[in-house]
Formats: C-alpha cells, structure tokens, sequence
C-alpha cells in the first residue's frame, strides 16, 4: 500500500489560509500576549503538505495550554472552552463557531519544541512551523522543524513511529492503522515489528478510545487491507478474539475457506459492493446508493461482514451425513450474542450494536428464502415476515448477503447464486413498494385499542400475535374490511380458547 506522495514544504506558505480572518488575527494576539511562541504541529501541518485541507486547527505553546485558550476566546470576542487533559496533559480546545483550535503544552519534560516533537506517535505528525514564520508578510519562506524526518516519510507514502512512542501510549499503535487506512500509506517494516512486540500493551488504552479508531478504520475504503495488515502484527487478534476463534475453522462444501479467512474475504467484498452497490443489484442501485449514503449504516455493514460468522467455532458440530460433514446450526443467532459481548466490551452505542447484530443474526435469510423460491413461489406473508424483522436494514441485509455469496466458491455452492439473490432482491422490493408500504402507510383495519374496547382483551403477547396475523392476511388480500378483521380474530378465538390475555368471559363482553 506504499506510495510516494506531493508532500511539498513550499505548500507551507498558505498554512492558514482556511481559516478566517478573525481566528488569524486572535492567534498574534495570542503570541505577544504569552511573549512565547506559538507552534503549528501535527495533522494541520501534515494535511497541509500533502494538499489537503486540515480538519483542525493543532497549536502548540510551552505550557498552560487552557490559559491561552481562555486568551483565545477573549480575542475571538466569544467561543467555548473544552478541557481535553483527562489524562492529565496540558491540552485544551476553543470552539468558536464552526472551527475548532486544540492547543498543547509541551509534553513531559520537554523544555523545546524539537523535544516535544521527538515525543509525538509519527514521525509526519513530528513537524512543527512557527505560527511567526506564518504570518510574516515579507516572502520570507515558513521554518518547517522536523527533528525525526517526517517530511521525508510523508513523501514516500512511510508510517514510521517515533521513539517510544507505544510505550507512551499504546493506543498509537492502533492509530498507524487508522492513519494507513485514511492517508493510503504503509508502515515500515521496524514499526510493524515493534508493534507485533508491544501488542499486549493495548490492554492499557481505554476501550472508548479503541472503539474511535476502529471506526475511523472501517470508515475508509481500506478497511480490509489495513486489517489483514494489523492481524499479522497480533493487535488484532487482541482486539477481536471473537474472529480469531474461526482461524482453522473448516467449512462444508459451499466455502472454499475456513470461517477467519471467509469473513475477511466478505469484508473485502462488502467493500467492494459499497463502492458501485448498482453492479450487484442493478434494479436497486437509486435505492441502495440513498441507503448508503449514512456513514454509519456503511460501517455497521463492514463490521457484519467481518463478523458475520463469529457464531460457528460455537455451534460447530460433525454431521451424520458424510457428504456434510460438518454443521453449524443456529449460528447467526448465537453470533448475535457472541458480537453483543464484544460491542459491549467496546462501548458500541446501543443504535450501532442493535443494528449491526440484527444484521449478523439475520444473515441467512436471504439464502434461506432462495431455497424456498426454488421449489414454490415467493409468498407476500414472507417478504412481510422478511421486512418487518430486518425494518429499516433491508438492503442492508442483501447487501451482506451478496458479500457473503461472493466469498463462498467452493464446490458444491450453487451455481448462480448472485443472480438467484438479485433477482429475489428484486421481488422482495417489488412486494414491499405494491402491497406492503401502501397498507402502512394507512390505518390499520384493528388497533390495539380495538382489541380491548371491542373485542374485551387484556393487553399481553395475543396482541402481538393478532396484530401481525392481521397484518399478513391484509396484505394477501384475504381480509380487506374491519368487519373481516373482527370476523377473524372472533375465529381465532374460538379455534384457541383460553389462550393467555383473552378475558372476555370474565368481563362478560362480546362481539
């Protein structure tokens, strides 16, 4: 993944430039205020030698970074201050409108700026221009300061970490992945050795902080790449043991792969779908590019992919049947429980751990119903069974399942199966846009409501049973009418007398 990037110092001239007039002119302020220098350092600098437009604004200044922040806010005329120094650093952050500054003190017992930067995580993140050489207005070139040689790494498209750098903090580890998956470049071999050795020190980081960086990896499209790379090094079998139980793992004759190697082959291929989701569902493309364009839905269906199939080692067990040798029955559903510990375990918000394990323990469905439609048609009351349970991730759910066909080619798969998957796709949406989505979007012919008032229920589970039997047979046409309604559940009744919640003979109520 190496490459030689425009790093170019002479971009140094417009270092501010994105920022307005006011931020500008609050920063010199600043720097006569403290009779110190103030140091552009890190990403901003970096960005802005590679082309890009830095996100914010990173400063460095002696010591008492919250001081000169409140001094900052006090020359912007207004602004919010952000204490970042829970780990006991000097580091604060202004807020001011849509433009965040971070400014450090020096770290440890850094007495200069080079000793500072000596004690940063990379070394493209170990540069530093004096916000005086910046601002001067008589062509003078800007001073870049780069004790450990970023400059020339950033050319080369090279992650090399600085001194000591994971023993001061372990989560830099994590972070040169992060990096490698957002700026497209390697880390150098002595980096990845030094990583493969200090692994075990990731149990240090915060999971919080974990989880950030795993994000950010799996929201750029080089997530599959950048993992593979960090599995050799160990982090990542520290990370995620769930996957790492699958290593070894055999597979009946659908697979080609043991179930590690098969998950890292459906995350690059869900990437892949991602990228032109219209190649794979050509009648879909308007409907899953709107579905993906939520960056979160993206990195949910990444983690599903990878993880898809955390629940076999568990329920693997040899079958009787020779010709299958082995079977993994129910593993969706425990894979489900088996990723909730490791969401858990991470601090996953409860929206990204509910949506990406519905989606693990739905997995198999759409394989499911493709064996179904071989031998009958496709039935309304499935695809509203089908849509209900997996509600707003229903492209979701054949997404996954096309990145899971496609990283199945062993010898018994059946042939055709992307297509088989497409065309079901196709006559699922077909069923939900004609017959399911405009009776949604009406009232329905019964209310729970009804059921007490009317019909002289208790509120309980029969609700839940009448109300999405009712719900089917509306959409197959076989009751259209509130008199149908209360016909049937009348029926329904009678054919389960005493079952749980119908009160009506002890309230004496009928219909």
């Amino acid at each position: 993944m190496k490459k030689e990037s425009n790093a170019r110092p002479a971009a140094l001239r417009g270092l501010l430039q994105p920022w307005p007039q006011a931020i500008r002119a609050a920063l010199q302020r600043l720097a006569a205020e403290i009779g110190g220098e103030v140091y552009l350092v890190g990403g901003t600098v970096r960005d802005r030698l590679l082309g890009l437009v830095p996100g914010d604004l990173d400063l460095t200044v002696t010591r008492d970074a919250a001081g000169c922040c409140r001094a900052l806010i006090r020359f912007l005329g207004g602004g919010t201050l952000v204490d970042l120094g829970g780990t006991g650093e000097d580091v604060a952050r202004v807020v001011w409108r849509r433009f965040a500054v971070d400014i450090s003190g020096f770290r440890g017992r850094a007495e200069t700026i080079e000793d500072d930067l000596r004690l940063r995580d990379y070394t493209l993140n170990a540069m530093a221009v004096p916000l005086s050489t910046v601002a001067a207005d008589d062509g003078r070139q800007p001073v870049l300061i780069d004790p450990l040689h970023g400059c020339d790494d950033l050319r080369q498209g090279v992650l090399r970490s600085s001194p000591q750098a994971f023993a001061d903090d372990p989560l830099r580890m994590l972070r040169g992945f992060r990096l490698m998956a957002t700026l497209g470049f390697s880390l150098d071999e002595e980096t990845l050795e030094e990583i493969t050795r200090s692994a075990p020190l990731i149990e240090r980081a915060a999971a919080e902080r974990i989880n950030h960086e795993l994000n950010l990896i799996m929201e750029s499209d080089r997530a599959c790449r950048v993992l593979r790379v960090m599995e050799t090094t160990g982090l990542f079998s520290r990370l995620v043991p769930e996957l790492q139980a699958g290593l070894g793992v055999e597979q009946p004759g659908f697979h080609h792969l043991d179930v590690f190697h098969h998950s890292f082959l459906a995350l690059e291929q869900i990437e892949a779908i991602i990228e032109a989701p219209g190649r794979y569902y050509p009648v879909a493309d308007e409907l899953l590019q709107a579905y993906l364009a939520d960056g979160k839905v993206r990195r949910c269906l990444k983690w599903a992919a990878l993880l898809h199939d955390i629940g076999k080692p568990a329920t693997m067990r040899m079958a009787e049947d020779p010709a299958d040798r082995v079977t993994f029955h129910n593993h969706d559903e425990v894979g489900r429980d088996i990723f909730a510990g490791f969401a858990g375990r991470l601090k996953w918000s409860n929206e990204e751990r509910e949506r990406t394990g519905g989606l693990i323990a739905m997995h198999m469905h759409p394989f499911h119903l493709c064996n179904v439609r071989r031998r009958q048609p496709l039935s309304k009351r499935a695809v509203l069974k089908l849509s209900q349970r997996a509600g707003a991730d229903l492209c979701g759910l054949f997404l996954l399942a096309m990145a899971d066909s496609l990283a199945s080619r062993g010898e018994l798969k059946p042939p055709g199966m992307e297509a088989e998957l497409a065309n079901l796709f196709a006559t699922v949406m077909r069923v939900v846009e004609e017959d399911i989505r405009p009776l949604a979007a009406g009232p329905p012919l019964l209310s729970g409501r009804d059921l007490i008032d009317v019909v002289g229920l208790e509120p309980g589970p029969i609700f839940t049973v009448i109300l999405r039997e009712l719900a089917a047979l509306r959409v197959e046409r076989r009751v259209t009418s509130r008199a149908e309604a209360l016909a049937w559940v009348a029926s329904f009744l009678a054919d389960n007398p005493g079952y749980p919640g119908d009160k009506r003979s002890e309230r004496s109520e009928s219909f």
